[in-house]
C-alpha cells in the first residue's frame, strides 16, 4: 500500500502519522519526507505493508494532520495515458515498446497526432490512432476535437511525445498537471523553436532535455527531471539532434516512471521528487 500526504508542516508531524500506521498493524516499508522551510510545506510518500481498509487509513491519517491536507492512499498501481504526436517517432517509439513488455508502469490507451505520420508504429503494437488535423480549423474546434477523443479514453495523464502545437490555457485548465510534455533543451535555456540550431551556434558543451508539467506560461512548468549529455566542437548540427532525441526519450521515460509510481508532488511552481 501507498500513502502520499501533502500538508501545511508543523512539529510531530511525523510521529502523528506513525502512530496511525502502528495502530492499524501496517509495517512500514519505506518512508521519504521532505519539508518546504520557506513555504512551510510538508510532503510524504509512505510504503506500507499490511491488511486495512484504504478508506479508513486515509481518514484516520487525515484526523491528524492540519486542515487542507491531500491524503491518497494506494493510488492506482498502472496509469492509463493517452500519447500526443505529432511527426517525430522517437519518444513514441520507446512508450509503445515499454507499454507492449509492461514496463512503462500505465497503459496506452491511444495515440492521438495532428499529423498521420505515425499510425502505421501505433497500429503495429495494436493501440488506436487517432488522426485529428489542425490544419483549415480553428485552434478552439482543434482542441475540441481532441478533448471529446481524450474524454472518451478517461486518461490520468496526458503525454505530449513531440507534439508540436501550443495548447491553450482552455485545454490545460480541463487536463491541470495532468499533462507532461518533453522539451528538447535545458530549460531555460533555448526556449522555442529550433533549440539545436540555438545550441549548435552558441558552441554549448553540454546539450540537454527537460520534461515538465504543462502550464499556461509556455515550456515553464513545473520540471520533473532533467537530463544532459556532452558535446564538443565535432558535433555537426545533424549531431546534436541524433544525440538531443536520445537524451529527450530518456528523460521523458524517467519523468513518466517517477510520475506512474507517485514520486512526484507539485507546489505552485515547482515539484517534489522522491527518485
Amino acid at each position: 500500500m501507498v500513502i502520499i500526504i501533502q500538508c501545511r508542516d508543523r512539529v510531530g508531524l511525523v510521529a502523528a502519522i506513525t502512530s496511525v500506521l502502528a495502530k492499524a498493524e501496517l509495517n512500514i516499508v519505506s518512508m521519504r519526507e521532505h519539508v518546504d522551510l520557506e513555504e512551510k510545506m510538508f510532503f510524504a510518500r509512505i510504503v506500507v505493508d499490511g491488511i486495512q481498509s484504504q478508506q479508513n487509513i486515509e481518514m484516520a491519517i487525515t484526523e491528524v494532520l492540519p486542515a487542507g491536507a491531500i491524503v491518497k492512499v494506494n493510488p492506482l498501481p498502472e496509469k492509463k495515458i493517452v500519447v500526443l504526436v505529432t511527426k517525430e517517432y522517437h519518444c513514441l517509439s520507446d512508450i509503445l515498446t515499454r507499454n507492449y513488455f509492461k514496463t512503462l508502469g500505465a497503459k496506452v490507451l491511444c495515440v492521438i497526432g495532428n499529423h498521420p505520420d505515425l499510425r502505421n508504429i501505433t497500429e503495429q503494437f495494436s493501440i488506436p490512432f487517432h488522426f485529428v488535423s489542425h490544419e483549415n480549423k480553428s485552434k478552439e474546434d482543434f482542441e475540441n476535437d481532441l478533448t471529446n477523443i481524450i474524454l472518451q479514453y478517461e486518461p490520468d495523464y496526458l503525454i505530449l511525445a513531440k507534439f508540436m502545437r501550443i495548447l491553450s490555457p482552455e485545454f490545460i485548465m480541463t487536463f491541470r498537471l495532468r499533462i507532461i510534455n518533453i522539451h528538447h533543451s535545458f530549460l531555460p535555456a533555448f526556449i522555442g523553436a529550433s533549440p539545436y540550431m540555438q545550441a549548435f551556434k552558441r558552441g554549448v558543451k553540454i546539450i540537454g532535455a527537460t520534461a515538465h508539467f504543462v502550464t499556461d506560461d509556455l515550456d515553464e512548468g513545473p520540471i520533473i527531471t532533467q537530463t544532459i549529455i556532452p558535446v564538443n566542437h565535432s558535433f555537426t548540427l545533424t549531431d546534436l539532434i541524433k544525440a538531443g532525441r536520445e537524451n529527450e526519450t530518456a528523460a521523458l521515460a524517467k519523468a513518466m516512471q517517477l510520475v506512474f509510481e507517485d514520486k512526484v508532488f507539485v507546489f505552485n511552481h515547482k515539484t517534489v521528487v522522491f527518485e
